[in-house]
């Protein structure tokens, strides 16, 4: 048995797909250090810079008080929600979120994969079909593959194809969900909501949207792209990670209360998981609070993400972005993999990105830019990308 194993990992090898845990540590800001050296992070998800900056933490522990020690701060809630598990601090946070949505209902949950490979199975059945960007993340498939529902995967950002199946299926089934990320984390490119509202909307459809990318990043609160394009009141449920740019963990979604009360009663990683610690809820709100306020922030993010982008057209590089996720795309494996190990020489963290996590010839650099980047520590970066042969 460990042998076969032992063969399937030397494959990977062979390929240039063996993957490994790397040991990174933190410098504070958007530095760290790896493999004994002093690099800038440019594969980080912490994009507003929240997670290791050290007055956010010194101003989230101030609080700290004997009486709300277990309550808000609580290590473990030692129990799923349904039990014993739902402390005060998810009530705060599930009310701030229905009010800056304008919701009447929102749910906390232990991840982005844990909400996507629950909420899809608890809602569809057999006669229902889930209408995916083929472009979605692994969780939203593992989701949609653990539901009785079929699945169509229609082609990446392209309406009129998915339109067609609608066209060609709609009657034959009771309900159907359209899901699709909003900025895409492979690409840095950027669905168009209000063309996808349209669509649910002429299909009676339910519309599914993963915010993971851009909760914190986009809007004029950081509330996402669903935010930035005004649609939030017409899609029915938004689901928003927060283990990226709210350098926090778990997901909430907000929703309609039926939605809730019914997730509540019939998704199944909810009933049977234990619920979040209440100090991360607690942080979550925390964070939730402030960067609601950071439009300067985001503006800076925006800044330096747009002269990247310029600069390496300029530059005749192969980097289509609409956001502050940027691919560089190489394409064999090999030249990306000598890429990355060239630029982590020079002080850059940047790891290459291989199949089976991109299509076949389309191996990349994801290059992930924050807030509390400036563009003076990017310039050598840029210059290194330029002169690479």
């Amino acid at each position: 048995m460990y042998e076969d194993y032992q063969n399937q990992l030397n494959i990977l090898s062979e390929k240039g797909n063996l993957r490994s845990l790397k040991e990174i540590e933190p410098l504070g800001g958007p530095w760290v250090q790896y493999q004994g050296k002093r690099m800038l992070n440019l594969s980080s998800n912490d994009y507003l810079g929240i997670a290791h900056d050290p007055q956010h933490l010194r101003n989230f522990y101030a609080q700290i008080t004997e009486d709300a020690l277990f309550d808000q701060f609580g290590l473990s809630a030692t129990s799923s929600r349904l039990l014993t598990g739902n402390h005060p601090a998810y009530g705060e946070f599930e009310r701030l979120l229905c009010h800056y949505y304008q919701k009447t209902g929102a749910l906390l949950f232990n991840s982005g994969y844990h909400a996507n490979v629950g909420i899809l199975p608890a809602l569809l059945g057999k006669k229902d079909l889930i209408l995916s960007d083929k472009l979605n993340h692994a969780s939203i498939i593992d989701g949609a593959r653990l539901c009785d529902a079929d699945l169509i995967r229609y082609r990446h950002l392209n309406y009129e194809h998915l339109r067609s199946f609608l066209k060609k299926y709609r009657h034959k089934y009771e309900q159907v969900v359209i899901i699709t990320e909003t900025i895409f984390s492979m690409d840095g490119d950027i669905a168009d909501l209000r063309e996808l509202c349209k669509i649910k909307e002429e299909y009676d459809c339910m519309l599914y949207i993963d915010e993971a990318h851009a909760i914190g990043t986009r809007g004029e609160q950081g509330l996402g792209i669903c935010e930035e394009q005004q649609v939030i009141n017409k899609v029915d449920i938004i689901s928003c990670p927060m283990g990226k740019g709210m350098a926090s963990m778990g997901c909430f979604t907000v929703m309609n209360e039926v939605l809730k009360d019914y997730l509540i009663n019939k998704m199944r990683p909810l009933i049977f998981t234990t619920a979040l610690p209440p100090i991360n809820v607690s942080w979550s709100v925390y964070v939730f609070r402030d960067f609601v306020k950071r439009t300067k922030k985001r503006g800076h993010l925006n800044s330096v993400s747009e002269h990247v982008q310029k600069t390496m057209v300029l530059n005749h590089l192969n980097a289509p972005s609409q956001s502050n996720i940027i691919p560089l795309i190489i394409g064999e494996n090999e030249a990306t993999v000598q890429l990355a190990e060239n630029l982590q020489q020079n002080g850059f963290l940047v790891f290459p990105i291989r199949p089976p996590a991109v299509a076949q010839g389309s191996a990349r650099l994801r290059i992930s830019l924050t807030a509390d980047m400036q563009i003076q520590d990017l310039e050598p970066f840029l210059e290194l990308l330029k002169n690479n042969p």
